[in-house]
């Protein structure tokens, strides 16, 4: 513990009153908002269910720090901006952090180190990794307990993850220009099924087929009846991945590159777009459908075309679906929706620190890959549930870090509980005794794996 300091600190007067300032407050903390956190975390079960994968390998008699604890240390702090291990330093004697982490009693001992938390980061295996991954694929499958869905599109993404270093599994890939991971996400809605680190020299379709392949077995064990779509932009379109979606009877509205083909089959369209663009000076969007087949495709398909002239320029898309709706509707109320997809992304590296992968070994960065998810899930999962129909209802998880978590409270101890003293003139008050009484109220989903 730093040595306090009783000696005040002044500065300088307001209105002829003198201002100072001293460390004596007591036990106070900055983020006492994260009892919502561990709130939903007990809704959950997310951090048991984690910890459950993830054998121990170390000697009972010597454990100071429970493995639940290191996993806690880790993915509130993430939640809460704290992207560090080294941040930990001080989090340890956080009066908030000792009581989220549930160590099981209520004292002065300092949490666990940033060497302790990188030493269990190092030990994970990739087994541990596979059962880690199946939790949030559960988790999902729990927030439909009550109602079960009756269409799921699966939205599938890449992203870069820039490496400064020289990290196992590392290339330099040409489109970012830069030395990279490319991490795979899958989300359905808001709700994050699949983060997979992955390196940058191999093309994202392979693994995105197998890893499909596992998420629409497992849907189909629990609703044998619901209709799965998949939906990705041009990198996912490979002909043996929409093969396997025929042959499974799963949707799908995939991107498509142009071609020279593609810009000759649409050129009707293009043509009248730009016709009318020159008559009215005003942009034009026209859309059609016909059928195409790639040379190494293995048959043709329905692909959507969008000829759109703007003051810029021409802007023609293509779209390669199985899905019978209008060719403008399936574009602007279904392909289009992705982009929502996409903000689900950049949350990840913005806010969580997903991109914080600067481990040796590969397995480590995959598990602080999967920490910064859990992070998200558990965030979403506030915002699903406490936070529904309120102004907060879409906020991002900047948004309600700052307004919710971050939160100066005094802390009181005693033998038989501890009370977290707010600021009387918090705003969100009113808000926060809302989500808090959501929280307590709602029956905890049923995991099942299988």
């Amino acid at each position: 513990m730093t040595e306090c300091i009783t000696d005040p600190i002044d500065f300088a007067s307001v209105s002829r009153k003198k201002i100072q300032a001293d460390f004596n407050g007591g036990r106070l903390t900055s983020d006492a908002g994260t009892l919502l956190l561990r709130e939903v975390d007990r809704y959950l079960g997310l951090i048991d269910q984690l910890n459950d994968c993830i054998p121990d390998p170390r000697n009972p008699a010597w454990v100071v720090h429970q493995q639940r604890t290191l996993l806690a240390q880790r993915i509130f702090g993430l939640a809460l901006g704290y992207e560090d291990l080294n941040d930990h330093h001080t989090l340890r004697d956080d009066p908030l952090f000792q009581t989220i982490t549930e160590r099981g009693r209520w004292d002065d001992r300092p949490l666990a180190s940033p060497p302790t938390l990188c030493r269990l980061e190092n030990r994970i295996t990739r087994e541990s990794l596979v059962r880690m991954a199946r939790v949030f694929v559960e988790q999902f499958i729990a927030s439909y307990r009550q109602t079960p869905p009756e269409e799921l599109i699966l939205d599938f993404d890449a992203t870069d993850d820039r490496v400064y270093g020289h990290q196992v599994g590392r290339f330099f890939h040409g489109y970012y220009d830069h030395y990279c991971f490319l991490p795979l996400y899958v989300f359905c809605g808001d709700q994050l099924l699949v983060s997979y680190l992955r390196t940058s020299q191999i093309d994202a379709a392979p693994p995105s087929r197998a890893i499909l392949k596992l998420l629409v077995t497992r849907f189909r064990q629990v609703w044998p009846q619901v209709r799965i779509i998949f939906r990705g932009d041009s990198g996912f379109c490979r002909w043996r991945l929409m093969r396997w979606c025929d042959r499974h009877e799963v949707g799908y509205v995939i991107g498509l590159a142009q071609n020279a083909v593609l810009l000759r089959k649409a050129e009707r369209w293009t043509t009248r777009a730009q016709e009318r663009f020159e008559q009215t000076g005003e942009k034009q969007r026209l859309f059609s459908a016909f059928r195409y087949a790639a040379q190494t495709w293995d048959r043709p398909r329905r692909v959507i075309v969008k000829a759109e002239r703007l003051c810029e320029g021409p802007n023609t898309r293509f779209v390669v679906t199985t899905l019978a709706e209008l060719p403008q509707v399936l574009y602007d109320k279904v392909y289009c929706q992705r982009g929502e997809m996409e903000n689900r992304i950049k949350e990840q590296p913005l806010y969580l620190y997903a991109d914080r992968t600067s481990c040796h070994e590969f397995p480590a960065n995959q598990f602080r890959l999967l920490l910064s998810s859990a992070a998200y899930v558990l965030v979403e999962a506030l915002r699903r549930i406490g936070l529904k129909e309120t102004a907060l209802a879409q906020a991002q998880v900047h948004t309600i870090r700052l307004r919710l978590f971050k939160v100066a409270a005094r802390v009181c101890s005693s033998v038989r509980r501890i009370v977290f003293h707010f600021c009387s003139r918090y705003p969100w008050q009113a808000l926060f005794r809302q989500v808090a009484h959501r929280l307590r109220r709602c029956p905890r989903p049923c995991l099942e794996f299988r």
